[in-house]
């Protein structure tokens, strides 16, 4: 989550951004190979360089939350890492002193998005970069990338791909998840699943580029047949965005009935506000009879924080009921939901994994610790710092944490996440029976709690 203030005497929140781009760039940096950033540079380029290297050095001194974080090991990290981009004669090696010195503070939502990332016509940074994609979606199951949902009339559906087919290579290079680069820290609360985040975008990088290019995919079929595939990437699902410096991206809603009685809404990231705030309250108001719904925010990067106390107003009637506190180097600044006119009362599930992130981890747990919504899915990203977003001198994005978050039950989101009430993994089986256990899982819980309230 990034966030921008406004009026600096309330301190109020304007927006938050989502750790989406601290994924995309995370796996732009482990994936690009060759090309970007080689070229040698030129005297004003290493001085911009340096510059943006002090800016960030200076910017997280002055403006993390925590100043025992920005001690003396902090002002040695940074004297001692500045000769490295003086030194340095590619953009590449100069990134990655930056890039050292931001992984000595062990958290997320610091990042650097590469100048490229801006030129692109989408935030696709693979070798690719574009604007398209094959309109699927995969997870790390086990130690095998497989596809857990594929959008119907996509290139992929068309092509018969299927959900929990696997796939094997791409473009001739074999995927193979456990030599794909670790550069977390072991020691991290949550490395394994920032790993698992790592490798599920790089997988999808590879998957991207411009509308109208080809990929060929080798997956393993329900029946563990090679099945190769030339695929044509089409237009990114949904509602293409550009907000504040960030690069830009797509988001998109849907929202169903499952057996005409329990309401289902998921939607990619919290941002387009103008777009998903009124579908969102479209879906729930059309739902009052409904015996409950489900939020699906597996896969949500997060977003605009502010989104999270309006959404959670569809379902809270109290007032001065808070998700949680934003916690500044002078200030705290309390998330507290917005009551609607009228609240669906039913029950409500959320659905978690790994890749959700920030925002998502916001609304979940919040709505968990003051017992509105039962969690289903598997552990969450564990990365909710409020953070900005700014430009450097040489082009690039800067990314930093400005707060930690705490939710209303008195959890540090940052580094462990929200633990769902009922842990429920997909697995490649139920996938190829067309089932996804995670679903069915909070369809039988609000079944259950409807005929216990009858």
């Amino acid at each position: 989550m990034v966030t921008n203030f406004g009026c600096a005497s309330r301190r109020k929140i304007r927006n938050a951004l989502s750790l989406a781009c601290l994924m995309i760039v995370s796996a732009y940096l482990t994936g690009c190979s060759g090309g970007f950033g080689q070229a040698a540079l030129t005297q004003t380029q290493i001085k911009s360089n340096v510059e943006s290297y002090d800016f960030i050095a200076k910017t997280i001194s002055e403006k993390h939350w925590d100043q025992s974080t920005v001690g003396d090991a902090w002002k040695d990290a940074c004297h001692n890492l500045r000769p490295n981009v003086e030194n340095a004669r590619t953009a590449k090696q100069a990134r990655a002193a930056m890039l050292e010195l931001i992984a000595t503070l062990g958290q997320t939502h610091f990042s650097i998005v590469p100048a490229r990332a801006y030129e692109d016509s989408s935030s696709g940074l693979d070798e690719g970069g574009g604007n398209g994609d094959l309109q699927i979606d995969i997870r790390l199951l086990g130690d095998k990338a497989v596809v857990v949902s594929v959008l119907p009339k996509s290139p992929a559906a068309i092509a018969g791909v299927r959900p929990g087919w696997i796939i094997e290579s791409i473009d001739g290079k074999k995927i193979n998840i456990k030599s794909m680069p670790d550069k977390e820290k072991s020691d991290a609360p949550n490395h394994e699943t920032l790993l698992m985040t790592r490798r599920v975008r790089f997988t999808m990088n590879k998957l991207s580029g411009e509308v109208g290019d080809t990929v060929d995919v080798v997956f393993r079929d329900g029946e563990n047949r090679k099945v190769t595939k030339t695929l044509a990437l089409s237009e990114s699902r949904g509602h293409r965005i550009k907000f504040g410096n960030m690069p830009a991206m797509h988001t998109w809603i849907e929202s169903r009935l499952i057996d005409g009685e329990v309401r289902y809404v998921r939607f990619n990231l919290f941002f387009d506000p103008m777009i998903v705030m009124p579908a969102f309250g479209e879906a729930v108001a059309s739902s009052w009879d409904a015996k409950g719904m489900i939020i699906d925010l597996r896969g949500n990067g997060g977003g605009i924080g502010a989104m999270s106390m309006g959404m959670a107003g569809w379902f809270v009637e109290e007032e001065n009921i808070k998700l949680g506190t934003m916690i500044t180097r002078d200030s705290n600044i309390k998330f507290v939901i917005n009551p609607r006119p009228r609240t669906f009362k039913g029950p409500l599930a959320i659905l978690v994994d790994g890749l959700s992130a920030s925002t998502s981890e916001i609304l979940a747990g919040g709505l968990q610790d003051i017992g509105r919504a039962r969690i289903f899915g598997t552990r969450t990203m564990g990365a909710a710092l409020p953070s900005v977003f700014e430009k450097l001198p040489n082009g690039d994005g800067f990314q930093y944490a400005i707060a930690n978050y705490v939710s209303e039950g008195g959890r540090e989101l940052e580094g462990d996440g929200v633990t769902p009430d009922v842990e429920v993994a997909l697995t490649r089986e139920t996938l190829l029976d067309g089932h996804d256990i995670v679903i069915d899982a909070a369809v039988a819980w609000i079944r259950a709690e409807a005929l216990s309230t009858k």
